[in-house]
């Protein structure tokens, strides 16, 4: 099983690498999901990318195969940037393409503060640069209080999907796998997102960036993601109708479409 390590445990993570081996790769990508997400939801883009791209997945801090911490420990956005890089380096990966969707996009952002020469370019999914912007928020510790994780997930769902917007055999995988998240990381996650304002140093992101945002996410209204558009260098900006905060995993192949066909205009690699 791959892990890579911390200072502060391990981080599962997964390669997927169908490139022909008599095509020239290019530089590979690498995925972080969000809160209440999983790896998984990253399957619908790789039939649209796995043919020219080494793609990297991993269970973020908090979740699945990756270290559970203790409900006391403290968590920060530098720690989850640090573990993103932790497993670029432990899959080999120098420089890169980062997707980040919900805090991943956000630790996205900051990783390309962090280390701008290490991130190619950078694609935000339903994600946003100022936590205290998130709507709905406050409801999460009462869920979770009442309900446990089962209450917290059926309750988000609704936030994440429109009815019929994916199958019902994907909406109880996703089902499952939200589920699986436990109170202290759901709270303690979103404890950084919510602390987080990277406004004033939006400008320092040079790298080409992609934005993907739902027009109906009950967290990030589309005027905080025109925010991010306008205060970004280099930034496209695609809004998909009729979708909320499950955009990635219910427009998986529009998703997916939109980065490759950014990825191969801009060329970087």
């Amino acid at each position: 099983m791959p892990l890579a390590d911390t200072a502060q445990g391990t981080l599962h993570y997964d390669v997927v690498d169908q490139v022909a081996p008599w095509r020239q790769k290019r530089l590979p990508i690498l995925f972080h999901h969000g809160i209440g997400a999983s790896p998984g939801i990253w399957a619908g883009w790789q039939p649209a990318l796995a043919d020219a791209f080494r793609l990297m997945t991993f269970d973020m801090r908090g979740y699945g195969r990756s270290t559970i911490p203790a409900e006391d420990f403290k968590w920060s956005l530098d720690l989850l940037v640090e573990d993103l890089f932790a497993v670029a380096d432990a899959a080999g990966a120098e420089r890169f393409h980062l997707v980040g969707e919900s805090i991943g996009g956000t630790v996205a952002l900051a990783a390309a503060l962090a280390r701008p020469g290490r991130i190619a370019t950078l694609t935000v999914s339903n994600g946003a640069h100022l936590g205290a912007s998130i709507q709905r928020v406050e409801a999460w510790r009462r869920q979770l209080d009442e309900g446990g994780s089962k209450g917290w997930s059926d309750a988000f769902l609704r936030d994440r999907f429109h009815d019929g917007a994916v199958s019902p055999e994907r909406l109880a995988w996703f089902a499952a796998e939200q589920e699986k998240w436990s109170r202290a990381s759901i709270l303690n996650a979103l404890g950084v997102l919510i602390g987080t304002d990277l406004t004033p140093r939006l400008r320092e992101i040079r790298c080409p960036t992609l934005l993907l945002h739902p027009d109906g996410s009950p967290f990030i209204p589309v005027p905080v993601m025109a925010d991010l558009f306008k205060g970004l260098p280099d930034a496209e900006l695609n809004v998909f109708g009729r979708s909320r905060h499950g955009l990635p995993f219910s427009h998986a192949v529009q998703c997916a479409q939109a980065l490759r066909s950014f990825l191969d205009s801009r060329r970087v690699d």
